[in-house]
């Protein structure tokens, strides 16, 4: 094999991984992307379920409230 043939045969292996390289880069970028709309999905969710569990809180401590004053009345 003479030295222009290896050289040749030296490029297309690196066009190759140069190809592989790049589909990878996209899979990884698309990947990527979907992570961060899922974790934005989830705080979105987790914002919502922090503020339920508040409104339910708040309501649990205000019927407290009044069965200790209808205790205190009775």
């Amino acid at each position: 094999m003479t030295s222009l043939q290896q050289t040749i045969g030296e490029l297309d292996r690196l066009q190759a991984q140069i190809e592989s390289l790049l589909e990878r880069l996209a899979a990884l970028e698309e990947e990527n992307r979907s992570l961060h709309v899922r974790q934005q999905s989830l705080v979105a969710e987790r914002a919502g379920l922090v503020q339920r569990n508040e409104e339910a809180r708040s309501r649990v401590e205000s019927m407290i409230e009044r069965l200790k004053s209808l205790e205190t009345a009775g």
